[in-house]
């Protein structure tokens, strides 16, 4: 017998009553707004242009998804604005993915944006992307199959009032985009609850004799981190299920600051802090220290340098740069300096006070000393790691 999943009050309650760009009160006043309330304005554009054939309870073509993340103008005039810069052909795999019956695994080292490209997914697809499972070591299999409310289970037994549906067997019964976040880091017994999920296209519900059938336009996008490899390994078994898509750092450093730029700008406009574009140059000697130290040779290629135990990802980067437009902002005079991204950048490379101290200084003597135009940041960088 299969059962049809309804909401319930334990379901997460979305308070934004209206997309952030529209004028709703709460999405104006969220920190982060969900990307389908953020960007309501361009996949609602998609949406009135888009004439191509959609896959079952798809809100855009698969066509439009991939030009909602990758960017585009439209026949119209209207500007969609790149929310992922990287190979085109990585986001149309990943996307003709979401269209077949295989689940999709973004894997990456950290800070390559698998968070933000499994939502905007989410987002472009089902136009919802808070059915969400956040894996940590303490994931529970209810957070993967469902749940109970055991007050009710306590007074009338198992019943399906008493049931408590998962983002998951949510998306399985109202045929949307699921998501789980760091798979690797979930128990391994817990992880496989997704095999006759992924397989069967079922949830078995025992305790009431009933099952839950996934309708078509269900998927599940998971993500992953190359460097939990030995913490909680996916089995064969599951590994199956999924079509797997590396993401990779960004190719260039023009990229890369281009990356930087675009997030940090959004960023820092719902925070209220300076432009990036005044402080482009520093956003550009923090892409090339990064690089240099996680690439182990100096951008000419003639020094080769020790890499810190960190990843000094993109990801760190923007952190390191908001950072830094914050201490412009409040305690400078709002333009971003080599001063203000200093201490992120210490704090980012030096995460063993031993062996990677040792690290920086070498770089900051043998590179960063000896680079024309630098001796501002080399100042900068030896007071703060005296």
């Amino acid at each position: 017998m299969s059962v049809t999943v309804e909401p319930t009050s334990a379901e997460p309650i979305r308070t934004d009553s209206a997309p952030a760009n529209t004028g709703g009160e709460h999405s104006e006043q969220a920190l982060r707004p969900h990307a389908e309330d953020a960007f309501a304005a361009e996949l609602a554009a998609l949406a009135a242009q888009d004439d191509r054939p959609r896959p079952a309870r798809w809100k855009l073509s698969p066509w439009a998804v991939a030009t909602y993340l990758l960017g585009g103008t439209l026949p119209d005039g209207t500007v969609i604005t790149p929310k992922y810069v990287g190979p085109r052909r990585i986001v149309e795999v990943a996307v003709t993915t979401l269209a077949t019956d295989r689940a999709l695994l973004l894997l990456g080292v950290p800070g390559t944006a698998k968070t933000w490209v499994s939502e905007h997914l989410a987002a472009a697809v089902s136009g919802d992307s808070t059915l969400l499972v956040q894996g940590t070591a303490g994931t529970p299999e209810e957070a993967i199959r469902y749940g109970w409310n055991y007050a009710r289970l306590l007074a009338h037994g198992p019943s399906r009032d008493a049931l408590v549906p998962s983002p998951v067997m949510r998306a399985m019964a109202e045929g949307m985009t699921a998501r789980v976040e760091e798979l690797t880091r979930i128990p391994a017994d817990v992880q496989d609850t997704l095999i006759t999920i992924l397989s069967e296209k079922t949830l078995p519900i025992p305790e009431l004799g009933q099952e839950v059938q996934a309708v078509r336009g269900f998927n599940l996008i998971a993500t992953a981190n190359d460097r939990d490899r030995g913490v909680n390994d996916l089995s064969s078994a599951l590994r199956r299920r999924f079509n797997t898509v590396v993401l990779p750092l960004p190719e260039t450093p023009e990229a890369e600051v281009d990356i930087v730029s675009r997030r940090v700008d959004q960023i820092g406009r719902s925070l209220d802090l300076p432009s990036v574009p005044d402080g482009v140059d520093e956003i550009r000697r923090v892409v090339t220290v990064f690089r240099e130290l996680r690439d182990g040779v100096t951008t000419d290629g003639r020094t080769k340098l020790k890499s810190p135990s960190g990843t000094l990802s993109t990801a760190e980067a923007i952190s390191v740069v908001t950072n830094g437009l914050a201490l412009a902002a409040h305690f400078g005079d709002g333009v971003l300096r080599a001063g203000d991204v200093a201490a992120g950048i210490l704090g980012a490379v030096v995460r063993d006070p031993a062996a990677d101290r040792v690290i920086w200084q070498e770089y900051l003597e043998t590179v960063v000393r000896e680079r024309d135009g630098w001796k501002d940041f080399y100042r900068a960088c030896r007071e703060v790691s005296a």
